[in-house]
């Protein structure tokens, strides 16, 4: 996948495929006070349009971009959010929920898959 800004992702554990669409992206700080970057996107079924954001907490992605020697930059942590939404539409995971926090694992998961991909090129 090239174009983390608007994609379809599916199925879901319900046979779904889902549209998604990149909103924003900003710090946490001036919305919820948290040390993160914030990933907003709009993910529509064709029946009911939802939002989700996707909290990179920002020491957790300094410490993933220092261990790749790759520099911090909003492309990279929409790519990041956008693959951990894939998984989360995939799996049913968080699903329910409208704001998820990644952990180290779910960051370096998809820092990982970002190396692979690039490196595949």
């Amino acid at each position: 996948m090239q174009d983390y800004r608007q994609f379809r992702v599916g199925p879901d554990p319900f046979g779904r495929t889902w549209s998604v669409d990149f909103v924003w992206l900003q710090t946490g700080i001036a919305i919820r006070h948290a040390d993160t970057v914030d990933v907003k996107f709009a993910v529509n079924d064709g029946e009911a349009r939802e939002e989700r954001v996707i909290a990179l907490p920002h020491p957790l992605l300094k410490a993933a971009t220092a261990k790749r020697n790759r520099p911090l930059n909003d492309a990279w942590c929409m790519k990041v959010a956008a693959l951990h939404l894939i998984k989360m539409i995939q799996t049913g995971e968080d699903t329910e929920k409208s704001l998820v926090t990644l952990s180290a694992e779910d960051i370096e998961a998809a820092a990982a898959e970002l190396e692979k991909k690039r490196n595949a090129a």
